[in-house]
């Protein structure tokens, strides 16, 4: 179990999770476009980006990642459903939903939700769920 932030500590960061619905499949399945639309949104976003990977699944899809000295970026694709899943994590100066202004309209969504999170300032997010059953001890050797 890890213990909030102690008060003094000064740690803050935004968390912005999107999910985009009614996308062009082509565009869900196409991972240059997506690795470009990703890049210019994090540099729109004034983020710095360390590495990019990504993969493209056998059947459809594509997950591109992005490290970044802020922290990270992630597209997830289903072009079966016309959907994708969007996350962005910064700290610092970097503008996460700036970049997920810029990626909405790389990708055109008919609809899509947006859920904001402020990391790291006790009291604003929801507390999660904690099972002592779900946490394993990691091996070490």
């Amino acid at each position: 179990m890890t213990a909030a932030p102690a008060p003094d500590v000064d740690f803050r960061g935004r968390h912005v999770l999107s999910e985009f619905y009614d996308v062009d499949p082509t565009l869900l399945n196409d991972t240059e476009f997506l690795r470009v639309a990703l890049q210019q949104a994090l540099k729109e976003a004034n983020a710095t980006l360390l590495h990019m990977i990504d993969h493209t699944f056998e059947s459809q899809g594509a997950t591109v990642v992005a490290l970044l000295s802020e922290s990270h970026a992630s597209v997830h694709t289903w072009p079966e459903q016309s959907a994708c899943f969007i996350d962005f994590f910064t700290c610092g100066q970097a503008d996460p939903e700036r970049a997920l202004q810029v990626l909405r309209a790389a990708l055109r969504p008919a609809r899509y939700n947006v859920l904001l999170l402020d990391r790291g300032t006790p009291g604003s997010a929801p507390p999660l769920p904690h099972h002592p059953s779900d946490h394993r001890k990691a091996a070490h050797t």
